[in-house]
């Protein structure tokens, strides 16, 4: 069996590191530690084809110097400084604290680092909260129990709150009680607004961030103008916003921010932009958190393979998910199905190229499993065929599987090389 090395975690020292691997029990694949410990694009599997089928592919591991106890204390101190959140506060205060001109790109990202992960800002988009923290700026109220806002008082501010408590006692006696993330104060208009209660501080030191009128309204209005809305049977079914990369205006169009499901497993197989290049890889790694099951993209992924204009699309859509989230197929039999099937199109379309490249990810993926079978008697029937053997000049594999016998179940699957 593949044992891990006791420092894998140093392996992954990036910005989601693995918080644990689990121990896999024989009987079961092994294959959820590896399958989908990185991304990796069609590139990688072009790659695989350079190499012997019985060598290790390493496609996708980032490269780490080994036995360098200074660059190992260097990633120690990175790895306490980014996790003391204490400091991390420290650091977005010193940013908080610049006026808005003084603010470098540097202060700014450390500002959307933070603010990100506040309800006030969780349904703007990216380009939204990042003109936003490029134009807030910092108060502080030192004493609980102090008036922010007086009753019908003139609103010209957007106030989100970063750190204590504040009450809000509406005239009608009812008083609502808003913490950490939570907002208060304009709409996104230019009209003259008044505030419909008093807003005051329940605890000491409790800060803020606040947006003019002016900004919050121009932002958030802009965002408008600058997002397209795909409709149909007069439904909004898409969201685009259009994007620039950099300045030059050569890298612009635009990038998905909001579907239906069905509409982001539509959008698989249509034209990506160029600021958007890796909608398949994100799809691939986000669709279990609005998909009830894998096989809904499946069965799409086998319709459109019929269309000649669509099969390389599909086809390209199917080697990525082979090559980045294996776990999906081998952990699932009804996927494993989908695969036979796909492999049977390759066949009888003469993709033979595809068909090879499809081969490779599925070898180089596969983990070592074992599979115990007990049978009632000797003359009992085995439920499965193998083929190959030396006098065929290859390994042995399992050809065939009779759906629903103890071998399925126990894990068996056409192509495993014992």
């Amino acid at each position: 069996y593949l044992q891990l090395p006791a420092d894998l975690t140093k392996m992954h020292l990036t910005d989601s590191p693995h918080p644990q691997v689990t121990h896999v029990p024989s009987s079961q694949s092994g294959c959820s530690i590896a399958s989908d410990s990185g991304s990796s694009s069609l590139s990688d599997i072009y790659q695989a084809t350079e190499s012997e089928m019985g060598d290790v592919d390493l496609t996708g591991l980032p490269e780490a110097p080994v036995d360098s106890e200074d660059e190992e204390e260097e990633e120690d101190e990175d790895i306490d400084r980014t996790s003391d959140p204490l400091l991390g506060r420290d650091v977005v205060r010193e940013c908080l604290e610049k006026e808005p001109a003084d603010k470098t790109d540097d202060d700014i990202e450390q500002l959307l680092e933070f603010m990100h992960q506040l309800p006030a800002f969780a349904n703007m988009t990216m380009s939204v909260r990042r003109e936003l923290c490029s134009v807030m700026i910092f108060e502080v109220v030192e004493q609980a129990g102090a008036i922010i806002l007086e009753d019908g008082q003139e609103l010209d501010s957007w106030y989100v709150i970063l750190n204590g408590t504040v009450e809000i006692s509406y005239p009608d006696g009812k008083s609502e009680s808003l913490c950490m993330g939570n907002s208060f104060g304009i709409t996104p208009s230019l009209d003259k607004q008044y505030m419909n209660g008093v807003v005051r501080t329940k605890v000491d030191d409790c800060q803020f961030v606040c947006i003019a009128q002016q900004d919050y309204w121009r932002i958030l209005n802009h965002v408008e103008k600058n997002t397209h809305k795909v409709e149909e049977e007069g439904e909004i079914v898409m969201v685009k916003e259009h994007r620039e990369l950099d300045r030059s205006g050569t890298r612009k169009g635009h990038i998905v921010i909001k579907a239906t499901p069905e509409r982001l497993i539509m959008h698989l197989i249509e034209e990506h932009s160029i600021v958007d290049p890796t909608y398949i890889e994100d799809f691939l790694l986000t669709y279990r958190t609005f998909l009830t099951s894998p096989l809904e993209v499946g069965n799409k992924l086998l319709e459109w393979f019929t269309v000649d204009s669509l099969r390389d699309k599909v086809t390209r859509v199917v080697l990525l998910w082979v090559n980045n989230h294996f776990n999906d197929f081998e952990g699932d039999p009804a996927m494993t199905r989908f695969l036979e099937e796909f492999e049977k199109n390759l066949e009888n379309t003469k993709m033979k190229g595809h068909l090879r490249l499809l081969n490779i990810a599925c070898a180089a993926k596969a983990k070592w499993r074992q599979i115990t079978l007990q049978k009632p008697s000797r003359d009992s029937p085995l439920f499965f065929s193998l083929l190959g053997g030396s006098d065929k000049g290859f390994g042995i594999f399992v050809e065939t599987v009779e759906m629903g016998s103890k071998a399925a179940e126990a894990g068996l699957k056409r192509g495993d090389q014992v």
